[in-house]
């Protein structure tokens, strides 16, 4: 969004808070209060639907019949049918919007606290990776991952939109849902390929024919230790015709205040600095290098006597990572006669991230760091957008329930990242400084300039999907839902690594290297005659890079029938689905290598890969298809006990890499491995009983489920640059045992008090133990194990199996995770009506990697961005109480108020340990009213 746009968004956002405001002096609660039914399109088919007053549906102040006897009913469309969740045979829960209010669930963060058996690789916001049971084989950060990250296995959806992306899915703002759907297992048969080991589903709240209303709120609050925060979200529903057509529009804008100072600190080379040993350099008899300090350890050789450091002075500064959400979403609804209707819907969110949302216990020149500091020399942001144009028409075909859905999202990344630490690696010397006897640019004396370097990531993505289902009655003894999917999605990603700092050859350049001066490195572009979306030469800092075009086409067809052996007692499901991907990627790779030195900019072609000549000519372009299938058994044993035995099935897209090129030289300088062209799908297999049942008229609910998952074939990638060469490339890899219980509970003892909470214990283990094999002919162990190779500046070495050993535990896997919340509502005098809520949450520790990479316990100087930690356990508390009159309501609550302190994503990724911690303390007051 622009800057005017931003202003003119916010205006409207405080129009429409005095606009509530004074709307509840002139609107009785009479006239709120009234239930009235519209008809809506929801994922299945039409459904008249009770529609209550704004803050009854999503507030958590309002009036609603949490204070009465029973446990309030959720329908969900889990599978594509309107039902009880009682009635789904399988694991998932769901957060109404009143829900979603009530624990003030705005982001992606705020809802993982309470939905057991999901973590989050986070990176920052709109920067992670989902993953549910234990599914996951890393996270390798977000630079490259437009073009070299895998998809992910967890679908994420806003209505019937998919919002998947590799290595980071939208982070879509919570406001103005009907509820958040959280499906656990392989959803492949009626959500296709990303929805493997599961989805998230966002229901927008749907335009109400019958009834004029709105609401507005506001926020604001503190951070503890960082800036203030504060919020404005703002909902109006006008039926423009009574029972006929109406409009829906939300607008939101949301202020997250830094809390991570970024702290003065210089940048001096180090004798320990892994590239020194590209110069050969070494210390004389007494021991000192020839800028008189002692020599290191045995991998530490000697600062260069000419060398060049840095500050970052100019951006030092507190509190120095913000946040900003903003956003609309519009929604019309025009019921065309008494059995179709159209919903079209537009959505539009920008997300701006400023700064690192990581933490370093050490500083770039070694220093120790006190929590939420880092020491950054680059500008760092991540902003964000998309706008998704949805439409859905929805009727009935004689007897059947027909629905058509389609969409269309345009997403832009353009994001920024320090990257100076990288400069201490074997890499990144390399393109910072010249001279020496090892093999760096140019002759003459070892020079070294500015060590200031990030990487640049611009990328736009589109993604078009249409279906068509149909479905019987569900009051038929033989129910069948059946459908065809079309799907286009398209990566364009241009990603710049701006590490060289070697003067560029400009003419004057140029003219003094070919006179024996200076060394000079030439400005690179894509490689010719390659796909591009940007053809032009790259500036003077661009070292390394890509500019790649990446996508699907999918076609599918599905169908899913259910057959009551007894009514309401005994069904049978059975339902497969049918896809076909055509996947491709096409662009090219380039970096300023030798054959960059000492030429005009723009002329240099060593070191360029052209994607499109992958494959002897043919290009990275593959097709595969096949069947995922479900079936399942259900057994109401009582009107309120139902037991469940389900096997599903899940896949997820398989990917190529950048370049084809051998790696792991053996003893004479001969690579013993040729990087694969690519790697394909892997899949799940769920095997999964289940418990739901209600006990004492419905104010206790008690759900268990217990499942074992066989995931094969395992996309991993690997990123060793004295080993495996310096670019990450993906293979298919071990497979993974998964055996997990989840218990989730539901109490209503006494009237206005409602207790809820769930638990999950998972044991995932590493099932087999391949090994990386010689696939190089006329190499001495052509056809076994690689086991050594040759490091750079150290000799042979032993090679540790990257796939690991068989009994690890992948990563973002904690065996235990766990919430519990509680809320009491009670009537104060004068209709005043108060509540208090309290909730807590715990995750056990786990890995940010799998035991397939080295450990980063004692490693200074990462050499690689996938080094593994153990992340310990941690727990947070959050507490709210506030008040409601009428159409109004005030609140006080606090996120994570005893302000734990703990590492959501512990990484190697920026060349230095770094922690993206848990956000302080947050106390906010919140204040809204409806009309």
């Amino acid at each position: 969004m622009t800057s005017s746009t931003r202003r003119d968004l916010r205006a409207l956002l405080f129009a429409a808070t005095a606009v509530g405001a004074l709307a509840t002096y002139g609107v009785s609660r009479a006239d709120t209060a009234d239930a009235a039914t519209a008809t809506v399109a929801t994922g299945a088919a039409t459904s008249t639907t009770p529609v209550t007053d704004l803050v009854a549906t999503t507030d958590a102040a309002a009036a609603d019949d949490t204070s009465g006897a029973a446990i309030q009913e959720v329908v969900v469309t889990a599978q594509r049918r309107e039902e009880s969740i009682q009635n789904v045979p399988a694991t998932m829960q769901a957060f109404t919007g009143q829900v979603l209010a009530q624990q003030n669930i705005q982001t992606l963060d705020d809802l993982i606290k309470y939905t057991p058996n999901v973590t989050f690789g986070n990176n920052g916001p709109g920067q992670g990776v989902i993953f549910m049971r234990g599914l996951s084989t890393g996270l390798q950060g977000n630079q490259s991952s437009a073009t070299i990250a895998t998809f992910p296995n967890v679908a994420l959806y806003l209505d019937d939109q998919s919002m998947q992306f590799p290595g980071r899915n939208v982070d879509i703002y919570a406001v103005d849902l009907d509820r958040v759907e959280v499906l656990e297992g392989p959803q492949g048969t009626l959500f296709g390929g990303g929805a493997e080991a599961g989805a998230i589903r966002y229901i927008t709240n749907k335009p109400n024919l019958t009834t004029f209303e709105g609401k507005a709120e506001a926020q604001y609050g503190i951070t503890s230790g960082g800036d203030p925060n504060g919020s404005l979200n703002a909902v109006l529903n006008i039926p423009v015709i009574k029972d006929k057509l109406a409009v829906r529009v939300v607008v939101y804008d949301d202020h997250q205040g830094g809390y991570i100072d970024n702290v003065p600190s210089q940048f001096t080379r180090s004798n320990n600095d892994l590239g020194n040993s590209y110069f050969n350099i070494s210390p004389n008899a007494a021991g000192v290098c020839p800028n008189g300090l002692p020599a290191g350890g045995p991998k530490s050789l000697c600062t260069l006597p000419n060398q060049q450091s840095a500050n970052n002075y100019d951006l030092a500064r507190n509190n120095f990572n913000p946040v900003d959400y903003q956003g609309a979403r519009g929604s019309l609804l025009f019921d065309i006669n008494d059995d179709w209707n159209v919903l079209v819907t537009e959505a539009f969110q920008s997300l701006d991230a400023e700064g690192l949302s990581i933490e370093e216990p050490n500083g770039s020149n070694f220093q120790p760091l006190q929590p939420l500091q880092v020491t950054s020399f680059a500008p760092s942001y991540d902003r964000d957008s998309y706008e998704n144009t949805a439409w859905t028409l929805n009727g009935k075909l004689g007897p059947l329930k027909a629905i058509y859905t389609g969409s269309y999202m345009l997403r832009h990344i353009s994001q920024q990242m320090d990257y100076t630490n990288y400069s201490r690696s074997t890499g990144g010397m390399y393109y910072a400084c010249t001279g020496g006897t090892g093999g760096l640019l140019g002759g003459g004396a070892p020079t070294c300039f500015s060590p200031v370097s990030s990487w640049q990531d611009t990328v736009r993505n589109t993604h078009l999907s249409n279906e068509f289902r149909i479905s019987t009655p569900d009051d038929w003894r033989v129910r069948f839902i059946g459908g065809v999917f079309q799907e286009n999605f398209r990566i364009y990603d241009v990603m710049n690594f701006n590490y060289k700092s070697i003067p560029a050859c400009t003419a004057q350049n140029l003219a003094i290297a070919d006179a024996g001066g200076q060394a000079c490195l030439a400005d690179v572009r894509p490689a010719p005659d390659s796909t591009t979306n940007d053809p032009s030469v790259r500036g003077d800092t661009t070292a390394f890079g890509e500019d790649t075009q990446r996508g699907y086409d999918q076609i599918a067809g599905f169908g899913s029938v259910d057959f009551d052996i007894i009514p309401h007692v005994l069904t049978v499901t059975g339902g497969t689905r049918y896809y076909q991907y055509k996947e491709f990627e096409d662009g090219s790779q380039y970096e300023t290598g030798g054959g960059c030195l000492n030429v005009p900019n723009g002329e240099c072609t060593g070191g360029l890969t052209n994607i499109n000549l992958a494959n002897h000519g043919a290009g990275d372009h593959v097709t595969y298809s096949g069947f995922k299938s479900r079936a399942n058994i259900t057994w109401h044993v009582t009107p309120d006990a139902l037991t469940y035995f389900t096997f599903s099935q899940g896949f997820r897209p398989g990917g190529f890499n950048r370049s084809v090129s051998g790696v792991a030289d053996d003893a004479a300088g001969a690579a013993q491995y040729l990087k694969p062209n690519g790697y394909a799908p892997d899949s799940l297999t769920n095997y999964e009983i289940g418990l739901k049942s209600e006990f004492l008229d419905h104010r206790l609910q008690v759900n268990l489920s217990a499942y074992y998952m066989q995931w094969d074939n395992v996309q991993l990638l690997f990123f060793n640059p004295t080993e495996l060469g310096n670019t990450t490339f993906g293979v298919n890899g071990p497979n993974y045992n998964i055996k997990g219980v989840e218990l989730q509970g539901v109490a209503k003892p006494m009237e206005g008090l409602t207790i809820q909470g769930s638990a999950t214990y998972n044991n995932d283990e590493q099932a087999n133990s391949p090994c990386l094999t010689d696939n190089e002919p006329g190499t001495p162990s052509f056809g076994k194990c690689i086991t050594t190779v040759e490091e750079k500046g150290v000799g042979l070495v032993p090679f540790n199996n990257p796939f690991g050993a068989v009994g690890t535990v992948p990563a973002f896997s904690p065996q235990f995770q766990g919430d519990i919340r509680g809320r009491y509502e009670w009537m104060l005098v004068d209709d005043y009506k108060a509540h208090v809520q309290v909730g807590g949450s715990y995750t056990g520790s786990e890995y940010n990697q799998p035991a397939t990479y080295a450990s980063g316990a004692g490693v200074v100087v990462p050499n690689t961005t996938l080094l593994r930690y153990e992340m310990p356990g941690y727990g947070t508390v959050d507490a709210a109480v506030g008040v409601a009159k009428d159409n109004w309501y005030a609140e006080i609550y606090g996120n994570n108020l005893a302000d734990s302190h703990a590492s959501m994503f512990t990484s190697s990724t920026q060349f230095l340990k770094s922690e993206v911690p848990i956000r302080p303390r947050v106390v906010m007051l919140k204040i809204g009213a409806s009309f």
